[in-house]
C-alpha cells in the first residue's frame, strides 16, 4: 500500500483530493496532509512517503522552493504539481524537477485519477524493474511535451479555461497575437499491419514514431506538435502554428506539407494515412472547431476512390442517402434463427454491393455500417442464446475483440471486415447450439417437477437469456416452461390422488406446495373440479 502527502495551505482543495481521488484502486493506505512546504518536509522526513502533490502558492515555503529541496534530499520521491497561479515562473521549477504530472485548477476527477495513476505506475515500475520500455514511457510522460499534450486536448473537448491558466499559454504559442493556427487529424488505415510488421505491436513506438516525421516534415513552415488521439489510437492530431499569413496561404501550405508527410510515411513505414485539415484560425480557442472540420474532411473521402493516402480539407457529405444495414434485419434474423449461414452471408454481399453502387462511399459511413452492425449483431446473439461474455458488448474495441484486424485501405477491405465480423457471430451461434440442448431442460422438469423450478436457474446454468429459452421451449414443445411445469405436476396430482391412502396435503407437499389451499386452488383451475371433488368423481366411475 502506498502514502500520499497533499501540500496544500487551502483546506477545499486537499478536501476535494481526497474526496475524488480513487485511493482504493489505486493502492493507497494512508493520505497525510500538510498545510505548507516545511510542515510537508517534516512529514516526509518521519513517515516513507511514496508520492507529494504540491500546489505552487503556498505561504513560507513555496512550491518551488519545495521541489528544489525535494530534488536535492528526495530525488526519488515523484511529484505532482497543482497549479492554476498566473506566473509561468512557478511552472519552470516543476519543469526542471521532472514531476509525473500537472493538474490545472480547477481538479476534477478523471484528471486527479489519472495523474495518480501514472504516479502509482512509476512507484510499481521502480519496484519490480519492468522493461526498459514502461521506464521510456514514464520518462517521456513527465516532460514538457505531455503538458502541452494536455493543455490542447482540453482545448479540443474545450474544457481549458485561459484565464485560469494563463500561465501556460506561452507552452503553445497563445500569447502572441500574430500566431495562427490549424488542427490536422492523421488516420492510419492499416496501423494494426505495420503495428505488428515493423514496431513488434507496440503502439506507442509507433505513435511516437510518426509523430516525430509528422513535426520533422511539417516544421519546415510551421511550428508542428503532433501526439496521439485519446479516442482512437489510430489517429493523430497534428496542431500546426505559424506567422501571420493569409488564410489561403495557409491551408496551401497545409496541404503541401502534409501531402508529403504522408508520401514519406507510406514509403519509409508503410504506413496508408489519410488526413483532414481543419480550418485556419486567429484564436489558440479555435482549434477546437479546426479540430472538427478536420474529423469531418477526414469522413467525407470517398473509399470507393481512395488509392493510398489522401489529405484534403474539404467537408464532403454523401448527395444520396445509404441505407443502413438494420433495414435488413429482419431478414438476418430469419436466416440465423433457421441456421442458414449461407443466406446470412448472402444477405451481407448484396448490402455491399448496394452501397458500392452508389458510386460515393465514405470512410465515416464506413464507420457507422461498422458500428450498426456490430449492434445489430450482438443482440441477434443475444436473443439466439449466445452468452453475454462471447461478444463484444461495451468493448471499446468490438472488432479487436473477434481477433479481427480493424484496417481497411479500400472498399474491398472494409467489406471483408464486415464479412469476418459475420463469420465470427455465424461461429458464436453454432457452438451454442451445438452445445446446448432444450430437452435438457424438459427432461430436468420431468424428474424434478416437486421443486420450486424457475427460468432463471436455467439461464444461470446455461450462460443463456430467459428470453431465448422461453422462446426455444415453445418452439420445441408447444407451451411455456411454466405451463410445462404445472401441466406435469397437475398430470401427477391426479395420478395420487387415484391413490385413496394418501391424503390431498401430503399429495400437495409431494408436488411441491406447501399450502394445501393453494394446491386445490391451483387444481381447481386447471381441471374445474377441486382435488376432493376429482377424487369422489373418480370412485363413482
Amino acid at each position: 500500500m502506498y502514502r500520499v502527502l497533499i501540500i496544500d495551505d487551502e483546506e477545499p482543495l486537499r478536501e476535494a483530493i481526497r474526496i475524488l481521488g480513487d485511493w482504493k484502486g489505486l493502492g493507497v493506505g494512508e493520505v497525510l496532509e500538510a498545510t505548507d512546504g516545511q510542515m510537508g518536509l517534516e512529514l516526509i522526513a518521519k513517515h516513507q512517503v511514496d508520492l507529494v502533490m504540491v500546489d505552487m502558492k503556498m505561504p513560507t515555503m513555496s512550491g518551488a522552493e519545495l521541489l528544489q529541496a525535494l530534488e536535492r534530499d528526495y530525488p526519488d520521491l515523484p511529484a505532482i504539481v497543482i497549479s492554476g497561479y498566473n506566473d509561468f515562473e512557478y511552472t519552470r521549477q516543476a519543469i526542471r524537477s521532472k514531476v509525473v504530472d500537472y493538474l490545472l485548477k480547477p481538479i476534477n476527477r478523471h484528471d486527479l485519477n489519472a495523474a495518480l495513476r501514472k504516479a502509482v505506475d512509476l512507484l510499481e515500475a521502480r519496484r519490480v524493474r519492468e522493461s526498459e520500455f514502461i521506464n521510456r514511457n514514464i520518462t517521456l510522460n513527465m516532460s514538457l511535451p505531455k503538458l502541452k499534450e494536455k493543455m490542447y486536448l482540453s482545448i479540443i473537448d474545450r474544457s481549458f479555461r485561459s484565464q485560469t491558466n494563463e500561465a501556460f499559454l506561452p507552452l503553445i504559442g497563445a500569447d502572441d497575437p500574430e500566431n495562427r493556427f490549424a488542427a490536422v487529424v492523421l488516420r492510419m488505415l492499416n496501423m494494426e499491419k505495420v503495428r505488428s510488421a515493423r514496431f513488434h505491436s507496440d503502439v506507442d513506438l509507433l505513435h511516437f514514431a510518426v509523430a516525430n516525421m509528422l513535426n520533422e516534415i511539417a516544421g519546415e513552415y510551421f511550428q508542428a506538435f503532433s501526439f496521439a488521439s485519446p479516442r482512437q489510437d489510430r489517429e493523430l492530431i497534428v496542431i500546426l502554428t505559424m506567422k501571420g499569413a493569409y488564410q489561403e496561404d495557409i491551408v496551401y501550405r497545409c496541404l503541401h506539407q502534409m501531402n508529403k508527410a504522408l508520401a514519406a510515411l507510406q514509403d519509409l513505414l508503410g504506413i496508408v494515412a489519410v488526413a483532414g485539415i481543419g480550418t485556419p484560425c486567429t484564436g489558440i480557442m479555435e482549434i477546437a472547431s479546426s479540430y472538427e472540420t478536420a474529423k469531418a474532411a477526414i469522413s467525407g473521402i470517398d473509399l470507393l476512390k481512395l488509392k493510398g493516402y489522401s489529405v484534403t480539407n474539404t467537408v464532403v457529405k454523401p448527395s444520396k442517402e445509404i441505407s443502413p444495414i438494420t433495414g435488413r434485419i429482419q431478414l438476418f434474423r430469419a436466416a440465423l434463427e433457421a441456421g442458414n449461414s449461407a443466406g446470412a452471408k448472402s444477405i451481407l454481399s448484396e448490402e455491399l454491393r448496394k452501397w458500392s453502387s452508389e458510386g460515393f462511399f465514405t470512410i465515416g459511413e464506413a464507420d457507422q455500417m461498422i458500428a450498426r452492425f456490430i449492434i445489430m449483431m450482438n443482440d441477434m446473439s443475444l436473443e439466439l442464446g449466445v452468452p453475454r461474455d462471447k461478444l463484444p458488448i461495451m468493448e471499446e474495441h468490438p472488432i479487436r475483440f473477434m481477433r479481427l484486424s480493424e484496417d481497411f485501405v479500400n472498399y474491398e477491405q472494409f467489406s471483408k471486415l464486415l464479412d469476418d465480423a459475420l463469420h465470427f457471430y455465424l461461429e458464436q451461434i453454432r457452438m451454442t447450439q451445438t452445445t446446448f440442448e432444450i430437452g435438457d431442460i424438459k427432461a430436468y422438469i420431468d424428474n424434478r417437477y416437486y421443486e420450486d423450478i424457475k427460468i432463471s436457474m436455467f439461464a444461470d446454468k446455461y450462460f443463456l437469456s430467459r428470453e431465448y429459452i422461453m422462446k426455444l421451449f415453445k418452439q420445441q414443445f408447444g407451451c411455456g416452461i411454466h405451463e410445462y411445469v404445472q401441466r406435469i405436476r397437475m398430470d401427477k396430482a391426479k395420478e395420487l390422488l387415484d391413490d385413496p391412502s394418501l391424503k390431498i396435503q401430503d399429495i400437495s407437499e409431494r408436488l411441491g406446495y406447501k399450502d394445501k389451499n393453494y394446491f386445490s386452488k391451483a387444481f381447481r383451475n386447471y381441471f374445474s373440479v377441486s382435488p376432493t371433488e376429482y377424487r369422489a368423481a373418480s370412485k363413482e366411475g
